[in-house]
């Protein structure tokens, strides 16, 4: 019967659209919209949450931008392991679907709102959007727009602002990485953790222990110090390597993985949890999967913390950005990460280029752990087409 009712609820929504395109191309009713107002556009639209099958390219009305927003057309969109949990609706307080996905892209400025400053049409930039992002066109509030550097391409500037910010937030703004320190990152192959290895490379003698999927270990071994398989026991690889531990603990498994890393920091050390990719276990949400993983996160005890001198963090990109409006800080992070770029201290990793239609397939890329660097959505690309 619920599946019956999705069903029902997902092709009521494509007559919706198609009537409205049909509308929209007639003038409306009464001849209340002028032909130029009926622009569209491709996105990607989720029209429930679950599995790869609520996934489909559709066309919509194109946005244009309010007061102090600039209106982007894109060229390119990254990916990111929260959305695979979006689309699962496996977050805090997810939002109401039908929706379009993504919160980063990049491309060119198309139009500007009122108040609009600093930005001409035709500026190439790369946004951070509170979702709607999987577009041809998005429109986003002017303080989430940054400038790309003249070298870097659309698909680099789509792969740089959720990655870089997020390591560089955690390991200078939250840990405090200093020269000599110790930092162990899980999936290092990833976006975040290749973020990660280039950042401390920037720092004078940063011993980075990484673990990833035994396959991606020829192609990362020169970006860490030490590499183990993610299925092995690193805590004793760790430790037979550094017997006090780790400084600093970047965690975006969370489950039993969140005792281990504390098990692992040195006195004055920090452990971070900014994901928690073990829920995602199937293509839909399992409460099993969630279940498990908080049963086995350990019990923080403020009382052993004080006695062990450690500190235990949460960092959310996300939220920090469109919830607790923290954009001046962000601006103030990119500034630095893109003069790190100029001067060639780092670049983003893209691991490969996706069409719009093939956000399905890219998708499971990102849930198969295949990806080294960052899934990008290209939205001039066409379908790869099927060998037959």
């Amino acid at each position: 019967m619920a599946k019956e009712g999705a069903q029902r609820a997902e092709e009521t929504e494509q007559m919706i659209e198609k009537e409205g395109g049909r509308e929209a191309a007639e003038g409306g009713a009464g001849g209340s919209l002028r032909s130029g107002d009926a622009k569209e556009m491709r996105a990607v639209v989720l029209s429930a949450f679950g599995g790869l099958n609520k996934l489909r390219v559709s066309k919509k009305a194109m946005p244009e931008p309010q007061e102090g927003e600039l209106k982007i057309r894109v060229k390119a969109c990254g990916l990111n392991f929260i959305d695979l949990m979006v689309r699962q609706g496996n977050i805090d307080n997810p939002p109401k679907t039908p929706l379009v996905p993504g919160f980063e892209c990049s491309g060119i400025v198309e139009a500007l709102g009122d108040s609009v400053k600093g930005f001409e049409i035709g500026d190439r930039v790369m946004a951070f959007v509170n979702y709607n992002a999987w577009a041809e066109v998005v429109c986003t509030p002017v303080e989430f727009v940054y400038k790309i550097p003249d070298d870097m391409s659309f698909s680099e500037a789509a792969a740089f602002p959720m990655n870089f910010v997020t390591a560089y937030m955690m390991l200078f703004e939250v840990a405090n990485l200093r020269e000599g320190m110790s930092v162990l990152v899980h999936s290092a192959g990833g976006g975040v953790g290749q973020a990660v290895a280039q950042l401390c490379s920037t720092i004078p003698n940063v011993t980075v222990f990484g673990t990833a999927s035994s396959f991606k270990h020829e192609a990362i071994k020169n970006s860490v110090t030490h590499l183990f398989d993610r299925n092995a026991d690193y805590v004793q690889e760790v430790k037979r390597i550094s017997t006090d531990g780790v400084d600093i603990v970047l965690d975006c498994l969370c489950g039993e993985n969140t005792g281990k890393g504390l098990s692992l920091l040195k006195p004055l050390g920090t452990y971070i949890l900014y994901g928690s990719s073990n829920m995602v276990t199937g293509e839909t949400k399992s409460f099993f999967s969630f279940a498990k993983s908080w049963w086995q996160v350990e019990k923080v005890n403020p009382i052993k913390l004080y006695e062990e001198n450690k500190v235990i963090a949460g960092f959310s990109l996300l939220n920090l950005l469109f919830k607790q409006n923290r954009g001046g800080l962000i601006k103030g992070v990119m500034d630095k990460l893109l003069n790190l770029y100029n001067n060639k201290k780092i670049k983003p990793v893209v691991d490969s280029l996706w069409a719009l239609e093939e956000v399905k397939e890219a998708m499971q890329r990102i849930h198969d752990r295949g990806n080294i660097g960052k899934l990008i959505l290209d939205v001039e690309k066409a379908p790869t087409p099927l060998v037959s």
